[in-house]
């Protein structure tokens, strides 16, 4: 049993709700409820009575609300009182990044922490493959994906929608497609994990759902390849807003099919431990987010994206 695992406990008493809880306190809905059965396990009881629509607090968890509530007050103030000698931001900062995104996008973020916090070190893994904490020996990752793994602890940073692109003098010269059939007649560039090429595209006009398997001989299981490959006007690739930013201000590479949705993700930073979310990672967190808005906010503003991305 945890000091996180008792605020939830309380955060959720007082929503009457795991998913609203877990919102509130930037955690996956899976890693709350895992929480809460550890936190019942040690007591032996349950503190909350479930049923499919309802929860509330069990005759046990109304006598441990009240205790628990004014022990973590005890405990805040106890901080307090030494806040000043711990505060100061350091550390080593061990994460991983996908190539497109950390190369491009995240780093410059962490150089500007390191310049304003000289006590914090950087170690980069950066790959576009799967992540193992252990294995690559990291403390974080930023990861497009919602984490599917209840013993890890996520924050998500913001929905990012995913682009069609293609340079102007590519689509000159092969007729700028309008419709999801038109796209048989282009080069794809691929994404490739391990073995899976990503030659499946799924498109929507907000009613239907269109599904193109597209052609291509360029693949790749690095993205900023891919990128490189479509703004130098090789093809047609699906890209992350963020990933592609830079390209679409600049006016090196333009949507395509805009009527026609490419399916949205999510950008999370994912640690394996509680333990591992330092006040460095916290400021990390909270610079990707100030950034990523900043960027998504620019592509707004020059028309390429509808301004309901700010609000997720």
């Amino acid at each position: 049993m945890q000091i996180e695992d008792l605020k939830l406990i309380l955060k959720v008493a007082e929503f009457r709700s795991i998913t609203r809880a877990a919102a509130k306190l930037d955690m996956r809905t899976a890693t709350a409820s895992a929480a809460i059965k550890r936190v019942e396990s040690a007591l032996g009881c349950e503190l909350f009575v479930r049923t499919t629509r309802h929860l509330r607090l069990s005759s046990a968890g109304e006598r441990y609300i009240v205790q628990c509530e004014q022990a973590l007050t005890i405990l805040e103030q106890a901080k307090q009182n030494i806040k000043g000698e711990h505060d100061e931001i350091e550390g080593e900062l061990r994460v991983a990044l996908s190539s497109d995104l950390g190369r491009n996008l995240v780093i410059p973020w962490i150089d500007e922490i390191m310049d304003n916090y000289p006590k914090v070190s950087l170690r980069t893994h950066i790959s576009d493959s799967n992540i193992d904490f252990y294995r690559d020996s990291v403390d974080i990752a930023l990861r497009y994906g919602s984490p599917n793994d209840a013993n890890v602890y996520g924050f998500k940073i913001c929905t990012v929608p995913r682009l069609l692109c293609a340079t102007k003098e590519y689509l000159a010269e092969h007729t700028n497609p309008i419709h999801p059939d038109d796209l048989e007649q282009h080069q794809g560039l691929f994404y490739q994990l391990q073995d899976i090429i990503n030659n499946v595209w799924e498109f929507t006009d907000g009613e239907n759902k269109y599904k193109v398997k597209m052609q291509g001989r360029r693949a790749s299981n690095d993205g900023d390849l891919v990128r490189r490959w479509c703004v130098g006007g090789k093809g047609l690739a699906v890209k992350s807003a963020l990933d592609i930013a830079d390209d679409l201000l600049n006016d090196r590479v333009v949507t395509v099919m805009p009527d026609y949705q490419h399916t949205c993700g999510e950008l999370w930073l994912i640690c394996p431990s509680r333990q591992s979310i330092t006040p460095a990672v916290r400021l990390l967190r909270d610079v990707c987010r100030q950034k990523a808005h900043e960027t998504l906010k620019q592509l707004v503003e020059k028309g390429i994206l509808d301004t309901s991305v700010l609000v997720n």
